[in-house]
């Protein structure tokens, strides 16, 4: 039964506004797509006296729920998160007068940019007195509520480099662990002392938290086996949630292989870059480049120090440079091309191929014109650049089956089996 709701939030243009006076009554929802990082943003988020609580709805209810208030021709990212808004508000779990819903924007020219009335038109219809937050820095949807001050986005920065880490060393442990589930419990560790670290302030000592990462999960005893590499790149939402990509890297890892995916720092790097671009290439926005650009250097300071620790260590491969990724989109595509992912689709493809990652799932959402032209629109290009590079790109939409979609990521890593198989007998022959 449809709970009684009551006029308690503020109103402009007919729809509900999140005040800095809500944060202490009411429950924020986040949509799942990074469970690992998200866990520590969050518990950024709860330190600064908000509830805030991750969505792990992933059913296909959430899916017939987004169909219900989204048309299938708009993103699928957008269909998957409303979908697991409406879906959570329908369990009757949630007070209905203090619950509201938190979603990024990055503010680049994509459809995510206009996720905000899509939500609101969808919960209107069922939910009208649920505001809707938006977590941006481009500007849009100003009034929020949401304080942002210094400190705060420090410590979602080393936040997301220590979930970047976390989900890296895991996913370059558990296909080769000895005892099954033993990356599982060195994850809930790493996890655990970066909270410690966030709750008495030592999150700042990069190294000792980066050589604390090193060391817990060099500790899982493994196996000495050659695996296939499977990098993961593509639109941001399917890129990483379990629910747009069908649960992508749990595939892989039952299929043998090793996922390799991409940080997230990468995309953060990535817009912070593009608004330094935009004064170059177009003349725009030259006063703000000033600030992006000490946002940048400071940010890039902080993954080489993480990636030379790694070096150091020698147990796992490093995160990609970020200035790597973009001498290695020069090769293929313009930085100016910014729309979506953009150049850093391209430039993530050639990393992972210089770096023994040959295998690639390019995932995007179906109808999505900057990803299928900068992902699936560059795969020519990459191959004739990396001869040996294995590209396949995915659909994800709601009518696009799990079993489709696995099949054909089968058919790329039979290809990957015979390619090392090639090389073996070379190097036997050798």
């Amino acid at each position: 039964m449809k709970q009684q709701q009551k006029n308690t939030a503020d109103f402009t243009d007919g729809y509900p506004v999140f005040t800095r006076e809500m944060k202490k009554d009411y429950t924020i929802l986040v949509p799942d797509m990074l469970p690992w990082h998200f866990d520590l943003l969050v518990h950024v988020m709860r330190q600064e006296g908000y509830k805030v609580e991750v969505l792990h709805n992933d059913s296909r209810a959430v899916i017939d729920e987004g169909l219900k208030h989204v048309h299938n021709d708009a993103c699928f990212p957008a269909l998957c998160v409303i979908g697991q808004y409406v879906n959570a508000l329908k369990t009757g779990e949630y007070d209905l007068d203090k619950t509201a819903v938190l979603i990024t924007q990055s503010g680049g020219g994509c459809r995510a940019s206009n996720y905000i009335p899509l939500i609101r038109k969808a919960l209107k219809a069922e939910f009208p007195n649920v505001p809707v937050i938006s977590l941006n820095f481009a500007g849009l949807e100003k009034g929020n509520g949401l304080e942002l001050n210094l400190k705060f986005l420090l410590k979602l920065a080393y936040s997301i480099y220590y979930g970047d880490l976390i989900m890296s060393f895991y996913n370059q442990t558990k296909p080769y662990e000895a005892h099954e589930g033993a990356s599982a419990m060195a994850r809930v560790k790493c996890l655990a002392g970066m909270k410690r670290a966030l709750d008495d302030g030592s999150y700042k000592k990069l190294k000792r938290n980066v050589n604390f990462l090193l060391e817990t999960f060099s500790a899982v005893e493994v196996r000495k086996e050659e695996k296939i590499k499977v990098g993961i790149v593509g639109e941001i939402y399917v890129k990483y949630s379990p629910l747009g990509n069908s649960h992508l890297e749990e595939f892989l890892l039952s299929e043998n292989c090793e996922p390799v995916v991409p940080a997230l720092m990468d995309f953060i790097l990535y817009c912070v870059v593009n608004n330094v671009n935009d004064a170059k290439f177009y003349g725009l926005n030259k006063k703000s480049a000033l600030i992006f650009r000490i946002v940048y250097r400071w940010l890039y300071k902080k993954q080489r120090k993480i990636i030379r620790l790694t070096e150091k260590h020698g147990r796992f491969e490093p995160l990609h440079d970020f200035e790597h990724l973009r001498r290695c989109a020069d090769k293929v595509i313009n930085q100016g091309v910014k729309m979506g992912e953009g150049w850093l689709i391209p430039a993530e493809m050639a990393a992972l191929a210089e770096t023994g990652t040959e295998n690639i799932v390019c995932a995007q959402p179906f109808g999505c014109l900057p990803n299928h032209i900068a992902g699936k629109g560059a795969i020519r290009a990459l191959r004739a650049l990396y001869e040996n590079e294995n590209i396949v790109p995915v659909d994800y939409d709601p009518s696009a089956t799990r079993v489709n979609q696995e099949n054909r990521i089968k058919l790329m890593i039979a290809t990957a089996r015979e390619n090392m198989k090639a090389k073996d007998r070379k190097t036997d022959e050798k």
